[in-house]
């Protein structure tokens, strides 16, 4: 072992024993036992995944550097350039590339730097914590691992052609191409392969089987604020490195792995339909076949479970192999004896047919489950099981790719490294079209249509839904006898022209379409409910479809006809076309049943499997969607289309009265996007009009779910409660919601992450002459000062808002001051303010005093959780003084007030008659404060109903000032009196004012120090008049 992990006591021990204690004094001390070598290890190990742990903090982090003399003023510069211009990426490359050049003091100054800013990185955090759990193992396991990837000279050749093989089946993509000659066009793999956005994580394992308008925006939104702080991007030839397979175990599982040489390597990755899961499988066999990834592989074998589940009978792994690799013959048990260079693929563990479970015990303790040995017959799902537990091979590493839904299954499972394909983000959807269209006019005017349209945008972060889009697009693009204003623009419509050009272009190849697509449409609803999307020839024969239709190009263009296994097997070319064609089969039948009820049905499944089907189902009641098709395929069911209206608009009206949990919320957006789809003004208008409150609050909502909302919104007269709060529509989904906004009177939004920009769509909403919003909840919106002009000249012109929460948003003192000026604008109406926890100081007293002097609407401010100090209070107990001033409540809790603060407001309560309630809780005012307000609260002229006190650092010598002057107050019903220190002493007192305090009606007296006895006094006074609450210790 290395120098430096034999100092003394074992450092790892050590590490462990103090790492609860100080973090940074423990990585600092495991820094300082590193030797010089240790170091570069260590940096040279984490690279990757510091550039991207460090990219907030580039500049700070070359600062340090700088200091210490490490970095020359030119060096410094050349990373501040790049950061300047937004290319964080860029500077910590060049930074990381600058240290590795350096000497040895270099690498620890820059691991002592990160130590120093790891409370503002997270992912930095998190790589500091592996390396506080790991400590010298880390070099031990790099010190020994042996280089596997060697192969002996006898199985070489047998190496070689597995690998020219699989280049031979891997280089190629076939991609349907129904608008041109070709029917399939075949592309080379690294001339089409787009690259996805893969991240080291599994952000949600309960996702729905697949949304299809879930992401888009945003998750493009998402990715720009999370995955540089938080979430760690991950290539596919990092999925089996050490540093991916150490972040997701403890200590004691870290420890066992090293101990145990072949422990093996497992790694799951998960993705939507569509997003490319099966497509990143094929490149990194194709980049392993061309010796580019995965050295420390001699042989990888592919398997589709799709494939595995024409096997019904019991097999070995040998067996398994030699189906599809018969070349390896005998050799195989050659393989066997160097586990640690074999690598297993699964693709698609939602689609297999058996269940594996991976909490059941049997499979460790019962013969018939157990598969230890690859000679071993067996069922599929106990190889695959014994794989991926390394009960099998030992050593081996494993890849199983996955839809979200069937993730629960690998719950329990040895899973080293978990990881999410994200899709395209910003100029990938751009690229991608550019790619599909050899005229790029036509690639251009495609994307810009795509672009400008929510709900097509929304749909491209999934390359599945490109090449949908595309093919369907296209020809209003290139077609000179196709009017541009038809162009599709909802979700169905989209889809009907998909279908439209399939028609269009095999017309020909069928005498009656309507009947094929009817029953083909019926399988199709039959997997849907069945979550099936795998049919074989006996599905097909069972609905009447004969097998030798698929040689005709129109059914080809529908079903992808797989006959590379044993058994031919079928599938829709995505899960939203086989929902499509389900959905038009209902409207294709010569004897509709009962619509309604099988559209309830579909509608009342909690897992989403209908959702989309849904959508289509009320799309194609459009004649928009509906005409194209009828072309085709005759007229459409009339009955069918009135039904399915006629359930729509129940269902909404039946629905938007009840929101009171999640689910129904997500079942009344559901209806909703149905309603939307329709495109019917007279059906939405019918059917929202008369509607005034909409409450999603604390339901999740993409933009295109607020494009939605908005379409009822619009149709609606005046919407009294309109609650999205803590919704996370930020900016993005309130640019939808922006138009319709002012026809709301209550309007929540906190908690919406909208920024400044959502505060100025907002501004533009109140300066609307017909503008209705009078109550307005904006807290913890991320606001900063740069808005506040934007709504303080808003409210200059607006006559409506009467009620403004601002709270918890880094206003400061000059947003404060910007926005005062509105305030005392004669005309303002502003009652209520909430400005608790914006960041203000002394230096905003005179601003707010200002405002109360002038403004005599406000009734309500709120101040809590700010630092005012003792200043601000003397000018605001000046303008409470005022006559003019018409305040009712005033909460200053937590402001850092002391007694001088008590003095300056006792001075104003004797001479205000309109303030009730006064909170002044955590702040220090002690008994000499509270006997100053205590003389001031037995003014005849002071009206407090409500006065909170907790822990203001009062103890028993105050009581008796309080009881004394409370006696003459006739107006006081609540006091709180929490955390302060009271004891028994200040019973007697406490009990005299209890007594002769007549309005009070609640006192709050817990957490004080007064014992049982002394609260069992207090309590015998509960039942000495009606309504009385002696609130102590015992909550009641």
């Amino acid at each position: 072992m290395a120098e430096g992990s034999n100092r003394g006591e074992d450092p790892v021990s050590s590490t462990r024993k103090t790492m609860d204690e100080s973090p940074n004094s423990t990585i600092i001390e495991f820094l300082n036992n590193c030797n010089d070598y240790q170091l570069l290890q260590l940096t040279k190990l984490y690279r990757d995944r510091l550039e991207q742990a460090i990219e907030e903090g580039v500049e700070g982090l070359s600062l340090m550097l700088t200091g210490e003399d490490h970095f020359n003023g030119r060096e410094h510069q050349k990373v501040i350039e790049l950061v300047e211009k937004g290319n964080l990426v860029d500077s910590s490359k060049l930074l990381l590339n600058l240290v590795i050049e350096k000497g040895s003091q270099a690498h620890r100054t820059t691991w002592e730097s990160c130590v120093k800013m790891r409370h503002r990185l997270p992912k930095l955090d998190k790589i500091l914590k592996e390396i506080q759990e790991l400590g010298f193992h880390l070099f031990h396991q790099l010190n020994t691992t042996q280089d596997k990837s060697k192969i002996p000279n006898h199985l070489k050749d047998v190496q070689q052609r597995h690998k020219e093989t699989l280049r031979v089946q891997t280089e190629t993509l076939r991609v349907n191409t129904i608008l041109l000659k070709e029917r399939v066009k075949i592309f080379q793999l690294v001339h089409r392969y787009a690259e996805l956005t893969v991240i080291s994580t599994v952000r949600d394992r309960t996702l729905v089987e697949h949304e299809l308008l879930v992401r888009g925006r945003d998750h493009e939104e998402w990715r720009k604020k999370h995955l540089r702080r938080e979430l760690e991007k991950i290539r596919t030839d990092q999925l089996f490195q050490s540093v991916f397979l150490w972040r997701n175990k403890l200590f004691k599982e870290v420890q066992r792995m090293f101990q145990q040489v072949n422990s093996g390597r497992s790694a799951v990755v998960s993705g939507v339909p569509g997003i490319g899961k099966t497509t990143m499988v094929q490149k990194i066999v194709y980049d392993w076949a061309t010796g580019k990834i995965y050295p420390h592989c001699q042989f990888v074998f592919s398997f589709k479970f799709r494939d595995l589940n024409t096997i019904n009978c019991r097999i070995n792994l040998r067996n398994l192999i030699l189906d599809q690799y018969p070349y390896f013959g005998n050799i195989l048990r050659e393989l066997w004896k160097n586990p640690e260079g074999l690598l297993f693929i699964f693709d698609g563990l939602d689609e297999f047919k058996d269940s594996i479970d991976f909490a059941d015990n049997r499979r460790n303790t019962e013969p018939q489950f157990m598969c230890t040995d690859p000679e071993c017959w067996c069922e599929v799902s106990d190889i695959v099981y014994s794989l991926i537990q390394h009960k099998l091979l030992p050593g081996c590493s494993v890849l199983v790719t996955s839809r979200p839904t069937a993730l629960h299954l690998l719950e329990k499972a040895e899973i080293n490294v978990w990881a999410e394909i994200l899709g395209f983000v910003g100029d990938e959807r751009q690229e991608y079209f550019s790619k599909f269209f050899e005229d790029q006019a036509v690639a251009a005017a495609v994307f810009k249509h795509v672009e400008e349209n929510e709900i097509l945008y929304t749909m491209c972060y999934n390359p599945s839904y490109c090449l949908i889009v595309g093919l369907s697009l296209g020809p209003f693009f290139s077609q000179r006898d196709r009017k541009q204003q038809q162009v599709p623009r909802t979700i169905t419509q989209l889809y009907s022209y998909y279908i439209y050009n399939i028609l269009k272009n095999h017309a020909r190849d069928i005498e009656s379409p309507r009947d094929v697509l009817l029953k083909l449409g019926e399988m199709a609803f039959t997997g849907v409910s069945e979550k099936k999307i795998v049919f074989r020839n006996e599905d097909l024969i069972k609905f009447n479809l004969q097998p030798s239709q698929f040689l005709s190009g129109f059914l080809m263009e529908l079903l992808e006809r797989d006959d590379s296994v044993q058994s031919v097997v079928y599938t829709f070319p995505h899960l939203t076309i086989q929902e499509f064609v389900a959905a038009l089969a209902q409207f294709l039948t010569k004897e509709p049943g009962d619509t309604g009820k099988l559209l309830s049905e579909a509608h009342n499944k909690e897992d989403g499997r209908f959702a989309i089907f849904l959508h289509f189902v009320a799309g194609l009641s459009s004649p928009q969607s509906a005409r194209p098709l009828e072309e085709f395929l005759g007229p459409f069911i009339h009955q069918t289309t009135c039904k399915v209206i006629d359930w729509v608009m129940e269902k909404v009206k039946a629905q938007i009265p009840d929101t009171s949990s999640e689910i129904r919320k997500r079942k009344l957006l559901n209806t909703l996007h149905c309603l939307f789809e329709t495109q019917n003004k007279l059906l939405i208008q019918s059917t929202v009009e008369s509607v005034d409150s909409i409450k999603f609050n604390g339901l999740r909502l993409t933009p295109i779910d607020c494009v939605v909302l908005f379409n009822v919104i619009r149709f609606c007269d005046t919407i009294k409660h309109f609650d999205l709060r803590d919704c996370y529509i930020q900016c993005e989904g309130l640019q939808r919601l922006g138009p319709g906004l002012h026809k709301c009177q209550e309007l929540r939004l906190g908690r919406n992450k909208l920024g400044d920009s959502g505060l100025k769509i907002l501004s533009a909403a109140l300066r609307k002459p017909d503008c209705k919003i009078q109550k307005l909840e904006l807290d913890e919106s991320g606001f900063t000062v740069s808005c506040v002009k934007d709504l303080a000249d808003a409210l200059g012109v607006n006559r409506s808002l009467t009620d403004l929460n601002l709270g918890y948003n880094q206003l400061g003192d000059s947003g404060i001051k910007l926005l005062s000026s509105a305030l005392r604008n004669p005309d303002c109406k502003i009652q209520k303010l909430d400005l608790g926890d914006v960041g203000l100081t002394n230096s905003c007293g005179q601003a707010l005093a200002s405002v109360l002097s002038t403004n005599c609407s406000m009734t309500y401010l709120n101040l809590r959780k700010n630092e005012l100090g003792d200043s601000a209070v003397q000018h605001l107990s000046v303008a409470l003084s005022n006559p003019l001033c018409k305040l009712q409540e005033l909460w200053l809790d937590n402001n850092r007030l002391t007694d001088a603060s008590a003095e300056h407001l006792a001075s104003a309560l004797s001479k205000n008659s309109t303030l009730t309630i006064l909170n002044l809780s955590n702040n220090q005012l002690r008994n000499s404060g509270v006997k100053l307000l205590s003389t001031a609260l037995g003014n005849p002229n002071c009206k407090i109903q409500e006065l909170g006190l907790d822990d203001v650092g009062v103890s028993d010598s105050c009581v008796e000032d309080l009881a004394s002057t409370l006696t003459a107050n006739g107006s006081l019903t609540v006091l709180s009196l929490r955390l302060n220190s009271f004891t028994d002493h200040s019973v007697p007192s406490l009990c005299c004012l209890i007594q002769s305090c007549r309005g009070l009606e609640e006192i709050w007296l817990l957490e004080n120090q007064i014992t049982s006895a002394g609260q069992n006094r207090l309590k015998s006074l509960r039942g000495s008049r009606p309504g009385l609450r002696i609130l102590l210790d015992d909550f009641n």
